[in-house]
């Protein structure tokens, strides 16, 4: 359904799948991958927003990394399996993917090239500044950092994501946040408390839903051992009822 483009120019430049839908355009989501990269999985959620009505760009923040669908969907059963030795064995290839992350330079240039896929949807035709933002893991985290940087962005959604921002930063965000967790992600469920406070704090609408019985990564069904399918299923349906919602033009879906 999509095709690969480059957006942005110069250092910030990055490819993006772009996914078009085939009707009206309800508005455009800017959707960021995990830790895996532009793999199959997000190509496959950016089809299925198009399929919603929305033009979907996903940008490859870490396309110099080089890993396949097929390396990721390996390294990504191994740290989620249930057998300990698997998890352990991991562990070298993941340092090595997550080596990309140490670098100062990192975050700057990953929020330059989110910010080029903003500025893309913004114009294009149809579109008309219904601009919402969807991240899963590591793209959570730059999900709300487009929401502290983009004031003009219409809807947040973050799947898992971490966000160590100060209450005078978070007061920044002018959008509604919708945040999904699995209550087995203990690092983020223990922190999610002080979090809620400082975003009503800041003065901003979050929402912030935890699902029992399931952990990180649930909403990846290409992952046997993370994929939750009824919170997946349950946490689709919430998200295209808030982009409907803080994406229409009246505020109504």
């Amino acid at each position: 359904m999509g095709e690969m483009i480059e957006t942005g120019t110069g250092a910030s430049a990055v490819h993006s799948y772009v996914s078009r839908p085939e009707g009206d355009i309800k508005g455009g989501v800017v959707v960021i991958h995990e830790a895996w990269g532009l793999v199959g999985q997000i190509r496959s959620v950016a089809d299925r927003f198009a399929a919603q009505g929305y033009l979907a760009v996903a940008p490859d923040l870490l396309g110099e990394n080089g890993i396949t669908d097929d390396v990721a969907t390996e390294l990504g059963e191994q740290l989620f399996n249930p057998d300990p030795e698997q998890r352990h064995a991991a562990q070298p290839k993941l340092r090595a993917l997550m080596s990309p992350f140490r670098s100062p330079d990192f975050s700057a240039a990953a929020s330059a090239r989110v910010q080029c896929c903003f500025d893309y949807l913004a114009s294009s035709p149809g579109v008309s500044g219904r601009i919402g933002v969807v991240g899963f893991c590591m793209g959570g985290t730059f999900a709300l950092s487009l929401a502290v940087r983009e004031p003009r962005l219409k809807a947040c959604v973050s799947f898992y994501g971490r966000a160590d921002y100060s209450v005078a930063e978070l007061a920044a965000i002018r959008c509604p946040v919708l945040a999904f967790y699995g209550d087995q992600d203990t690092d983020l469920v223990e922190t999610l408390p002080d979090l809620g406070a400082a975003m009503t704090e800041a003065g901003v609408d979050f929402t912030a839903d935890v699902y029992p019985g399931t952990g990180h990564a649930f909403f990846n069904d290409a992952n046997r051992f993370a994929y939750g399918k009824d919170a997946a299923d349950d946490a689709w349906a919430r998200t295209l009822e808030f982009l409907a919602q803080s994406l229409s033009r009246d505020g109504h879906a």
